[in-house]
């Protein structure tokens, strides 16, 4: 009898298991991106690779930053028990809490990032000096890493849009290993989009927000130990 309890309770708990539960767990939740991310998708798929279509592909993109949210929620509760998964309900439950916070943060980078890039396709008119064109993309970097460093922890934790500000700018210097990760992250991002299409980062979206979690980690543990109770 003891035997049979013993082997119900380890149940779910060995390797194997744990890496059903992880594949489970990455399917439910990219399932869930695409989903909540769809609306914005299908139009964004629609447009020419035209630097006028920059403020469409932007606007196409604000589902993107509430579901990037909920899927990091998603991905930072997931057990690797297969007796207790629930990717779904902690992902709805994510885009419940973090959908308007999120957005505070997606939206004004969103809006940077187009004026960057309207900039950047339109430089040969403006007849501006060449080492512009430098600033502009030096700008548009250092605009995407706050991004991911306050997405991520708008998503984990509960403060003030100002803080998570504060904070995802603290911690570009701060942890510089958290932001070459991600920089790195960025750039694969990047090629992988500008090789292929939008659609395939996308695809594996819920693939690289696990990576970003994995990066980010030795910033969520700083943020934890000092700055919530």
């Amino acid at each position: 009898m003891s035997e049979l309890v013993g082997s119900k309770r380890h149940f779910g708990n060995g390797p194997l298991s744990q890496g059903a539960a992880l594949i489970y767990t990455l399917l439910v939740v990219e399932l869930l991106f695409l989903l909540t991310t769809l609306p914005g998708l299908v139009p964004l798929v629609l447009l020419s690779s035209d630097g006028s279509n920059i403020p469409l592909a932007a606007a196409c993109a604000l589902p993107l930053g509430p579901a990037a949210s909920a899927a990091l929620y998603a991905l930072r509760q997931r057990s690797g028990d297969l007796t207790d998964l629930r990717p779904a309900a902690a992902f709805w439950r994510g885009y419940r809490l973090n959908a308007l916070g999120s957005l505070r943060v997606w939206v004004p980078c969103l809006a940077w990032l187009a004026i960057i890039g309207l900039n950047l396709s339109n430089f040969g008119a403006a007849n501006v000096p060449a080492w512009w064109a430098g600033l502009l993309v030096a700008i548009g970097i250092a605009v995407t890493l706050w991004l991911v460093n306050a997405l991520v922890i708008t998503s984990l934790f509960t403060f003030r849009t100002i803080d998570i500000a504060r904070l995802a700018l603290l911690f570009l210097a701060r942890a510089p290993g958290v932001t070459l990760g991600n920089a790195i992250l960025v750039v694969l991002t990047g090629l992988l989009t500008t090789v292929t299409s939008e659609v395939l980062p996308i695809l594996l979206g819920s693939v690289f927000l696990l990576v970003l979690l994995l990066t980010s980690g030795p910033m969520i543990i700083k943020i934890r130990e000092e700055f919530t109770a």
